[in-house]
């Protein structure tokens, strides 16, 4: 079985509803922004060197594909996947990693390839966190699931000033 079903060929998607959408459809793209960053974080993993780090990346990859579906659905089967448990995690290595990292004004991406990896990560999920937030305004979207994504981008920008300390490992 091939997985070219052919049935896009027209430019329609299925969502998990099984309702079929224009492919530039809100959910469509707001769901696609988000598998892009899921994308992205799987490449920067790759020139991460801290275990910690990685397995961070993973479980935050593991709350992204929930987010695609809870995204990809119309029928809302799939609502609040992300709860408070989640941003608290997030909240939680925010604060973990701005005690180590001192900030001292703009900072310009791509000091390292382990940081410049993960500023482009912080870039698609800010473009994602906006697609989700037009989503919202025609079809409402937990709340839970728009603070996780504001807060993960924050959570990004810490992680990628991190991996430029030279006591990282």
């Amino acid at each position: 079985m091939s997985i070219a079903t052919k049935t896009g060929d027209k430019g329609k998607t299925s969502l998990l509803s099984g309702e079929r959408v224009w492919k530039d459809d809100p959910r469509v793209e707001a769901y696609g922004a988000v598998d892009e960053l899921n994308s992205f974080l799987g490449d920067a993993k790759h020139t991460i060197k801290n275990g910690p780090l990685k397995k961070i990346i993973e479980n935050i990859q593991k709350d992204l594909f929930r987010i695609c579906a809870e995204l990809a659905d119309n029928s809302q089967k799939f609502n609040n996947v992300i709860g408070n448990s989640e941003i608290e995690i997030l909240n939680e290595l925010l604060e973990q990693y701005e005690k180590k990292i001192k900030l001292t004004g703009f900072i310009i991406p791509g000091n390292s390839p382990e940081s410049a990896k993960l500023d482009l990560c912080r870039s698609v999920c800010r473009r994602a966190e906006r697609k989700i937030i037009t989503l919202n305004n025609i079809s409402l979207i937990s709340s839970e699931l728009i603070k996780y994504i504001n807060r993960l981008s924050d959570l990004l920008f810490i992680l990628a000033r991190s991996v430029e300390d030279p006591k990282y490992i």
